[in-house]
């Protein structure tokens, strides 16, 4: 299932499905407008305000739940400071103006850091299946504050390599504490690096395949 759109009459929601990590933030907070387990609709714009369902979109961590106006004009701009926060036993989660591979991806992601998904390098919650094992409280590291926070992040996955990230970027724990301040760094996809979420070169060891 590709891309779903359901247009209300202020706001248009927005669902990709390939992206969703099943944070469950949308069916938990409004299940009114997102009706889990039924046939046919279950978005339902309409039954909130604009500033409500941009709320649920900002609480989807993936950037599959997306809000535009229904006249086309976003609802959403750019975070003031970009982050990349790292989840218990789960994925990276961005939030910036993302560039993945040259091509604009909106402000949200969740990158596979397990390795297992199938759906590279999106998150596709398979960490759970594999029982995948990774603090989301790492050691702090001596970093400068960043002259600029914001602005463009570009994230390109290296065949069979790490994650490479240019652009003003702070690393945040999952409890929200910023560990690094970064603007060139090289994060680990393949599960296996000892510094995680830094790659240190264990992709090749263990011989991982991002295709």
């Amino acid at each position: 299932m590709g891309e779903e759109v359901v247009r209300g009459k202020e706001v248009v929601v927005h669902f990709e499905e390939q992206r969703c990590v099943h944070s469950r933030h949308c069916v938990l907070d409004r299940p009114d407008v997102f009706v889990p387990n039924v046939q046919g609709e279950w978005i339902h714009p309409d039954r909130a305000s604009p500033a409500e369902l941009q709320e649920l979109a900002h609480n989807c961590p993936s950037g599959a739940i997306r809000c535009e106006a229904a006249d086309g004009t976003a609802l959403e701009s750019a975070p003031c400071v970009n982050t990349v926060r790292i989840r218990e036993n789960g994925p990276l989660a961005v939030r910036a103006p993302i560039l993945m591979q040259g091509r604009a991806e909106g402000f949200r992601l969740t990158l596979c850091r397990c390795g297992a998904s199938t759906h590279k390098p999106f998150c596709d919650g398979n960490h759970a299946t594999v029982n995948f094992v990774a603090s989301g409280e790492v050691a702090a590291v001596d970093s400068k504050p960043l002259v600029q926070r914001d602005g463009p992040l570009s994230i390109e996955p290296t065949p069979d390599g790490p994650l490479h990230v240019t652009g003003n970027l702070e690393v945040v724990t999952g409890t929200g504490k910023t560990v690094n301040r970064v603007t060139d760094t090289w994060l680990c996809r393949c599960g296996q690096s000892k510094k995680k979420p830094y790659c240190d070169g264990s992709h090749r060891e263990v011989g991982f395949r991002s295709g």
